[in-house]
């Protein structure tokens, strides 16, 4: 083993190069929602002029603090949330290498700090689906599916990580817990559409209804209520039904029809508009039958991954958790009146957070609670 010494610059070097990869994946959360490459161009550019950012204004974390977070080219402000996920990038790989390196595992006395390795990407990978979830509800298949393929990769590779000596033993494992994660979750998105699979709003009197594209999203609102159209179509064959008393779509007016909406298309008895050609649809309707999921896709694909690295019991060790978690931000929001709070949070989240909570200490609750369940004391 090192002198004590080296625990320390270890440890600082875990947190900056946590906090540099920070910078890249905010170029990740980003581009990829976006569809532009992550590597052209190669260096990162303010979001408001466009400005390509020189090294001397990149630095992670310092660059941020010092430019009081504007950008030096066009003075605009630049989202605190460059800086979080730098903060939040180097305390996760300082936490991993501390879990790696200081804490241990039995077993494993030489072969430890291997895993901070895969744990780094696979947190990294979290930190990218997290952000971009939150602000698009989405999780693109480069983090889902590029994951998974990445933890099984890795799993052929640092055994330990599932716990075996055999390099195969522990990439079959691997692949067992990702297959294991999409069936479960894959499973729950369909049960949930048997039972919650279509929302039916009926008005006693007309209500207005508009449809307005901008680029390729598009403001769905019904009343007063404004939401987004791709929200309703997360596999891509969704029916979104309206009954109206009129509808007019870039200037051609329809009287009590039934609009039958998909998500590239709107169809009218035989008649159907490509709705990336249209720019605006307006009119009455007295109900609309809105199609729900108990999940999208990409949590499903999410959870794959979240097995590949992790194995098969934290995929049901995540979902428990993820569930819990939810529920009861669902209750605390419910207690102090904001309610559509937790309606806004997506599940990708709290799937990364239970996760994270298996990686650290999870092993231990369920021993804990265990113990405390069968009276054999903590």
């Amino acid at each position: 083993m090192f002198p004590p010494t080296y625990d320390y610059i270890f440890a600082a070097f875990a947190f900056v190069l946590g906090a540099s990869i920070g910078s890249f994946l905010n170029v990740c959360i980003y581009r990829l929602p976006l569809n532009l490459s992550v590597n052209e161009p190669k260096r990162s550019f303010c979001p408001n002029c466009k400005y390509q950012i020189p090294f001397h204004h990149n630095i992670p974390l310092v660059s941020w603090l010092v430019l009081r977070g504007k950008c030096a080219n066009c003075g605009k402000p630049i989202s605190f949330r460059y800086f979080g996920v730098e903060f939040l990038t180097g305390l996760l790989f300082l936490a991993i290498w501390l879990k790696v390196w200081a804490w241990g595992r039995p077993g494993w006395p030489h072969q430890e700090w291997l895993l901070a390795l895969p744990y780094w990407i696979m947190g990294g990978l979290f930190i990218v689906a997290t952000f971009i979830d939150f602000e698009h509800f989405i999780i693109p298949d480069e983090i889902t599916i590029g994951g998974a393929v990445a933890g099984v990769l890795l799993s052929f590779a640092i055994p330990s990580l599932n716990d075996q000596h055999s390099n195969i033993m522990s990439g079959l494992w691997s692949i067992f817990g990702a297959g294991l994660g999409y069936g479960v979750l894959w499973l729950v998105v369909e049960l949930g559409k048997k039972a919650f699979g279509k929302k039916r709003l009926t008005f006693d009197k007309a209500t207005s209804l508009s449809w307005v594209r901008r680029d390729e999203e598009a403001d769905f609102t019904v009343g007063e209520e404004k939401m987004l159209w791709s929200e309703f179509f997360y596999r891509g064959n969704e029916q979104l039904l309206l009954q109206c008393n009129w509808i007019e779509i870039d200037g051609q007016r329809f009287e009590n029809v039934v609009a039958r909406c998909e998500c590239d298309w709107l169809h009218i008895d035989q008649r159907k508009w490509e709705l990336v050609k249209v720019d605006e649809i307006k009119g009455d309707v007295t109900e609309v039958t809105l199609p729900r999921e108990a999940m999208g896709f990409g949590d499903v694909k999410f959870i794959a991954c979240i097995g590949a690295f992790l194995g098969w019991k934290a995929v049901l060790f995540t979902i428990m958790s993820a569930s819990t978690i939810g529920a009861l931000v669902g209750i605390a929001t419910i207690a102090i009146g904001r309610r559509e709070w937790s309606t806004k949070i997506p599940f990708g989240p709290y799937l990364a957070l239970g996760a994270l909570i298996w990686l650290f200490c999870g092993p231990e609750l369920i021993l804990w609670y265990w113990r405390y369940s069968t009276g054999q004391g903590v």
